[in-house]
């Protein structure tokens, strides 16, 4: 994420400060003023960028999809156990007013829709930690701290998801009152990674410590039936979903229905219609994949993995050699070079081992 912002800084007195850029423009612009070998592939790293940007947007959205429709059924199986529906037909019901709210096309219309979903979020992370450590924690040597490799590669997946932000981090710096205080040790972004960090440390050790080998993909699939306060976190977080949901599905729109829109400008008689269709259209392909692979964890691990590291730890890199080339250091290009090492490793590994157990008949 530093290294994003820091190239994107300096591109920006490249090309002026008063420029704003993106994730996408970084790439484009990088390439563009950069050594003479790598103006030619300008467009090409734009639509990477791009490309990648609305695969996770959307990867997002379809974890999104399955964990709320999981949680649902839980509180439903409780109250209705008659009903036995299947988790895919929980999914059909969540996506209803998915798409309705997904039809909001401003964004100032959503903060309040966000706003909710954090409270939600907030108050239902507190009441989990209380199950957490009521009637105490089993002893260290309780579960096993390290299972095999395969459990590494999907665990690589699941923790990019987890940080899995950086496709936000130049709109926020653009959008704040004093932008320079974002960077810095002590800036916007390392207090809040820092949070982030401490919070999903402490969520994944102590609710491994708490559930062991019996844990689910969610945390909250964990919480006991027949306690109310447990199924009212269930529900706050079906709720929060949405709120999550929309905001993620809210960036890919701006890159794709743009170029959709200049294919069919001859036959767009009613440009709203059509964009709304689009809309619904792409909450439906949500849908239709969280169906395919309604395993949170895997699908957690899969989208991490294949899309998260390209943005989160390969393409950065590169863009920060591309940025500075020639003048780079020699210290910079190793630890770029490190960076990009590590990031293959986990997206080869790591997708590997989340196609293998959806794949796998005893998944």
């Amino acid at each position: 994420m530093h290294i994003l912002v820091t190239s994107a800084a300096i591109l920006q007195k490249r090309k002026g400060h008063e420029v704003s850029v993106s994730y996408a423009d970084v790439a484009e612009i990088a390439f563009q003023t950069g050594s003479q070998q790598f103006v030619k592939h300008a467009k090409l790293a734009r639509v990477l960028v791009s490309l990648f940007i609305c695969v996770t947007q959307l990867g997002f959205c379809c974890v999104y999809v399955v964990f709320a429709s999981t949680n649902l059924k839980q509180v439903v199986d409780y109250y209705a156990p008659h009903l036995q529906w299947d988790v895919r037909q929980f999914m059909c019901l969540v996506t209803i007013p998915l798409i309705f709210l997904n039809w909001l096309r401003d964004l100032k219309l959503l903060a309040p829709v966000s706003l909710l979903a954090n409270i939600l979020q907030s108050i239902s992370i507190v009441i989990v930690f209380y199950y957490i450590a009521r009637d105490g924690l089993p002893p260290m040597d309780s579960t096993p701290a390290f299972n095999n490799w395969i459990g590494v590669s999907l665990f690589f997946g699941t923790v990019v998801f987890s940080f899995e932000g950086i496709g936000l981090i130049l709109p926020i710096q653009k959008d704040m009152r004093h932008p320079r205080d974002f960077e810095g040790w002590n800036g916007i972004l390392n207090v809040a990674m820092i949070l982030v960090t401490c919070l999903a440390l402490a969520m994944g050790f102590y609710g491994y410590l708490k559930y062991g080998a019996e844990i689910q993909g969610s945390i909250t699939l964990n919480l006991p039936q027949d306690e109310i306060l447990a199924r009212l976190v269930k529900v706050f977080m079906v709720l929060a979903i949405f709120g999550s949901y929309t905001m993620q599905f809210y960036v890919p729109i701006p890159i794709l229905w743009p170029v959709l829109e200049k294919k069919i400008e001859t036959f767009n008689k009613h440009p709203l219609v059509s964009e709304l269709m689009f809309r619904t259209l792409l909450v439906l392909l949500t849908l239709s994949l969280a169906a395919a692979i309604p395993k949170i964890d895997l699908y957690i691990s899969l989208v991490g993995a294949m899309t998260g590291s390209l943005l989160a730890l390969i393409f950065p890199p590169i863009l920060e050699i591309v940025t500075c080339w020639p003048d780079v250091s020699k210290m910079a290009i190793v630890k770029n070079f490190l960076i990009v090492i590590f990031g293959l490793t986990g997206f080869t590994s790591g997708t590997y081992a989340s196609i293998k157990k959806i794949l796998s008949p005893t998944t």
